[in-house]
C-alpha cells in the first residue's frame, strides 16, 4: 500500500488508541452525518473484518458515533459519544458481519430519520485516511479530504456537461469526478471533488438545472 505522506502513517491529532480504527472510523461517521444532513433517529452500524473483531477495544464504536454527532477527531467528548447519543435520542445498533470484504477496516452505516434513509459503506485505509465506496447502492470513491459536491440526477443526455459548465463559469477546478447510475435512464449520482470552496450561488445554480434532484455539498 502506498501512502501519500508521513501524515497518512502517523495519523491525525485524535482522541483514541488507533488512527485507522478510531480517527478513520470517526471520519466515516462524520461523512455519513454530513450526507444525511441532520442527526438521525436511528443508526445501524455493521462492522466487517478487523473492525468487527476489535471495535470495542480500539474505540471504533464510540468513534463512529462521535462522527454521527458531528464531533471532530480531537474532540474530548468522543469517548462519551455513546452516552451523548442516547441523551440526544439517537438509537445505535452495532452488528458484526462474517462476510469477507475487499478491505479489513470496512463499515456499513444505515441511518434513519423520519421518511429519510441513507446507506453508506466506508473503509479506513490508515492514518485517519478514509474512502467512501458506496452510497445508497451507488459505487463511488470519495475521500472526504477535499471540498466536494454530490449531484443526484436523472440519467439524461447533457446533464454532465451542464454541471461542469456551471463549475467552469465560476472558475472552479475539478480534481476528481465520477458518475454512476442504477440503470440506463434512471437515477444517477455525480461525485465531484474540487480545489476550492463552493459558494451558495453555485449550489443554487446547480440545483436549478433540469433533471437535477438534489445537491449535497461537503466542505473540506
Amino acid at each position: 500500500m502506498k501512502y501519500r505522506s508521513a501524515f497518512d502513517i502517523i495519523g491525525p491529532v485524535m482522541i483514541g488508541p488507533s488512527s485507522s480504527h478510531t480517527a478513520g472510523a470517526a471520519r466515516i461517521g462524520r461523512v455519513a452525518r454530513t450526507l444525511f444532513g441532520k442527526l438521525p433517529k436511528k443508526a445501524i452500524i455493521s462492522l466487517y473484518g478487523s473492525f468487527a473483531k476489535t471495535y470495542k477495544g480500539h474505540g471504533t464504536d464510540f468513534a463512529i458515533v462521535a462522527g454521527l454527532l458531528d464531533l471532530d477527531t480531537f474532540d474530548e467528548r468522543m469517548p462519551k459519544s455513546l452516552v451523548i447519543a442516547k441523551d440526544l435520542g439517537l438509537e445505535v445498533v452495532f452488528q458484526t458481519e462474517e462476510a469477507v470484504t475487499d478491505h479489513p477496516n470496512t463499515v456499513k452505516i444505515n441511518l434513519y430519520g423520519g421518511d429519510e434513509e441513507l446507506e453508506l459503506v466506508g473503509i479506513s485505509i490508515g492514518g485517519g485516511t478514509i474512502e467512501i465506496t458506496e452510497l445508497n447502492s451507488f459505487p463511488l470513491k470519495l475521500s472526504g479530504e477535499h471540498p466536494a459536491i454530490l449531484v443526484v440526477h436523472q440519467d439524461r443526455f447533457g446533464i454532465i456537461s451542464a454541471v461542469t459548465s456551471v463549475l467552469s463559469k465560476y472558475e472552479i477546478n475539478i480534481g476528481h469526478m465520477e458518475v454512476s447510475r442504477l440503470d440506463k435512464g434512471e437515477m444517477a449520482l455525480m461525485v465531484i471533488e474540487v480545489d476550492q470552496k463552493i459558494e451558495n450561488m453555485v449550489i443554487e445554480e446547480l440545483s436549478n438545472l433540469a433533471n437535477v434532484t438534489k445537491i449535497i455539498r461537503m466542505a473540506e
